[in-house]
């Protein structure tokens, strides 16, 4: 099953129709959820409060219009609603562990007009096992194309199943982006260094990376791209001219906010592409 949350802002609209398309290539069900957030009703009320009717009817008036949005856009789409009292982030995150894929918009209606992600999403990108889809409110033209970030990390296996996927169901080429830098020593004039071994050892680890990922794949276009750049320019960049753009979660430590990596935090925010990210 893929779930949607939504909410009623532009960004939530263009998570829906995004949802409502993979549902429907994917071949599974789409379940639209909309939480009604009680957090600021019960300050200072008791845990049981009852919320009033009116913020209740408005949330079900939210999903039948997203209903009646989904059922337009994919008439072959399989799709259920679901009305739940509690804090977004947690009751999505919850919802999430028995989906097969999360999908949501980049920036609520309670967001900055500045703020380019909300913290809903961004929480969730980083702490929910399944692949979660940000999807941003701005209607970009068909590209035809799917961007993966190649790595040497155990993350990026995952990522890469799924980009694999995603390229095969849209019948479009998928882009194995991987950007190194040197190392800072690199610069210094006594110290020799072998770029074209480097670029060689760098074009080498992505095509291994793709040997073992595309064996499943094998009518997937790839193209090879590795870049002398940071990841974070190099992604963001390609995500101009992309469908879709998939990173793993890169995190590491035991504190939450480290879960999301700095390379898949940043692209999330700069990136306008709808942006996958995946964990192990």
């Amino acid at each position: 099953m893929i779930i949607v949350g939504v909410d009623g802002s532009v960004a939530s609209r263009a998570a829906l129709e995004w949802a409502a398309g993979d549902a429907v290539r994917r071949g599974l069900p789409l379940r639209i959820v909309h939480v009604v957030d009680t957090s600021w009703y019960q300050v200072g009320k008791r845990p049981d409060a009852f919320l009033p009717e009116t913020v209740l009817d408005a949330g079900r008036q939210v999903l039948r219009d997203f209903e009646a949005l989904a059922r337009e856009r994919q008439p072959g789409a399989e799709v259920t609603t679901e009305l739940v009292q509690g804090q977004p982030t947690e009751t999505l995150r919850a919802q999430a562990e028995s989906a097969a894929e999360l999908v949501v918009g980049s920036r609520g209606l309670g967001g900055f007009a500045g703020a380019l992600l909300g913290s809903v999403s961004m929480h969730l990108a980083g702490h929910v096992h399944c692949p979660v889809v940000v999807v941003h409110g701005e209607h970009l033209p068909a590209a035809g194309e799917v961007v993966v970030g190649v790595d040497d990390s155990p993350e990026c296996e995952a990522a890469l199943a799924y980009a694999y996927e995603q390229a095969e169901l849209r019948g479009v080429p998928l882009r194995a982006l991987h950007a190194w830098q040197l190392p800072v020593h690199a610069y210094a004039p006594e110290v020799p260094y072998d770029l074209d071994e480097v670029r060689a050892t760098r074009l080498q680890l992505v095509r291994d990376r793709l040997k073992d990922a595309g064996r499943d794949h094998p009518k997937v276009s790839v193209i090879e791209d590795v870049q002398c750049a940071h990841p974070v320019d190099a992604l963001t960049a390609a995500a101009e001219h992309a469908d879709l753009l998939v990173v793993g979660s890169h995190g590491r430590g035991a504190l939450e906010s480290a879960l999301l990596g700095s390379v898949s935090r940043n692209v999330l925010h700069h990136a306008r592409c709808p942006v996958a990210v995946v964990r192990t």
